[in-house]
């Protein structure tokens, strides 16, 4: 069964392709995925590392975390589940009307 790192702190110039030889060092890496803004398009500084089995994730996590990569010290640990979001993305409830003052 596989199990999906959190990388943090990376390098703006690190590729995924940089990312998956880095972990190979610790097994099969199933995928790679660095996280960019939407708007621009440029990296956002983290991303995702798809080990192939949970023995290969930990052993990724003793052997990068910590370690400098492209003037940087990656921060790597086991990503938590995305939280559920509520369909249709709203904000909350949104009041009508204007807020006139009560007269006497």
């Amino acid at each position: 069964m596989s199990a999906k790192l959190f990388v943090g702190n990376l390098s703006y110039q690190a590729t995924e392709e940089d990312l998956r030889e880095l972990f190979q060092q610790a097994g099969t890496v199933e995928s790679v995925r660095i996280i960019t803004d939407q708007f621009t398009g440029r990296p956002r500084g983290f991303g995702f590392v798809e080990m192939s089995s949970k023995e290969e994730a930990e052993r990724a996590i003793e052997l990068l975390n910590g370690r400098l990569f492209r003037d940087r010290n990656l921060v790597v640990n086991e990503a938590r589940p995305q939280p559920s979001r509520a369909p249709g993305g709203g904000g909350g409830r949104r009041r009508e009307g204007g807020g006139g003052s009560w007269r006497r």
